[in-house]
């Protein structure tokens, strides 16, 4: 995918080959990955952990913290252990997601979940490790910032990762299962936490790593907020609209399971127009940053136009 993009009238057409970009960063976080996590003793719980973190996946939410970083001025090497720690976050919600008391899933990722492997009980233990193991990692890991830039990062993510961000958002979503009298200003409180706000961390923490102002990260978590929503509704239509094997886990599970949706509100169409306005929205809030924004800006783009 290429994107060719309008950056101004005083700056000539510029072209990013998304493709090429998301490959080459995906390969990088997947090397990063596997060595931030050795089998140790006890030997069950680091291969469950990394059974599901080392499971593949788009890698976009890392992918968006070095992005940012470097938009900012700093360098990939700067946020790659944030980034890690992003991924082992996003891999524990994704194992919690999955266990039978929640959303009951039997496949991730084109695999077995992981208390489908190992149990509800090392599943439940092997998110708790990834999520705890996330902050020592940025902690120990991260070189050449400023210590309160590493202290501003850790205890911006750990508000998103919390009852106030990706957890309340669970919680809500939990709580409203089977009720028809969802509203959409709920639906949106849901996804603006349980989805919304890690993906905001991702933008945020890798900009914060690189020193950026506070008109700059302002500028920024309005895009990831946008693109966090755009990426809720896309997944919304996907669950009705794909098949198993082309999301890589259980197809049409929201309606199975009683779930308010932004289609189940506004039909397919209207969903779809809905998260582009939103892209178009979140791009928008780019523009003072030019040609270094390329890469964010696809990204954008990538999300609504995605097919798992």
């Amino acid at each position: 995918m290429v994107l060719a993009t309008e950056m101004g009238s005083s700056q000539p057409e510029s072209s990013f080959d998304l493709s090429t970009y998301l490959v080459k960063r995906k390969e990088a976080i997947e090397v990063a990955l596997d060595s931030a996590l050795p089998v140790i003793y006890p030997e069950k719980i680091y291969e469950a952990m990394r059974y599901s973190l080392l499971a593949g996946g788009k890698r976009l939410r890392p992918i968006l913290c070095l992005a940012s970083c470097e938009l900012a001025g700093g360098t990939a090497d700067m946020a790659m252990p944030t980034a890690c720690a992003l991924e082992m976050i996003h891999t524990m919600s994704l194992i919690h997601d999955d266990l039978p008391a929640m959303d009951n899933d039997d496949y991730r990722r084109g695999k077995l979940t992981n208390h489908k492997v190992y149990g509800d009980d090392i599943a439940i233990l092997a998110g708790d490790g990834l999520l705890t193991y996330a902050f020592e990692f940025i902690a120990t890991k991260t070189e050449n910032v400023p210590p309160q830039q590493v202290l501003q990062t850790i205890a911006y993510l750990a508000r998103a990762a919390g009852a106030g961000g990706l957890i309340g958002g669970q919680v809500v979503d939990v709580e409203s299962e089977g009720k028809t009298d969802v509203s959409l200003e709920t639906l949106n409180y849901i996804h603006a936490h349980k989805t919304g706000a890690l993906l905001e961390a991702c933008v945020v923490c890798g900009a914060i790593l690189a020193g950026a102002s506070a008109a700059d990260l302002q500028r920024l978590s309005r895009f990831a907020q946008n693109i966090g929503l755009a990426f809720q509704i896309v997944d919304d239509i996907l669950d009705i609209t794909a098949t198993q094997e082309q999301l890589g886990k259980t197809a049409g599970k929201d309606v199975k399971a009683g779930k308010v949706t932004f289609p189940s509100l506004w039909g397919i169409e209207e969903s779809r127009r809905q998260a582009s306005q939103l892209v178009a929205d979140a791009k928008a809030q780019l523009a003072v940053f030019g040609s270094k924004a390329l890469p964010l800006l696809a990204i954008a783009d990538f999300i609504t136009s995605r097919s798992n």
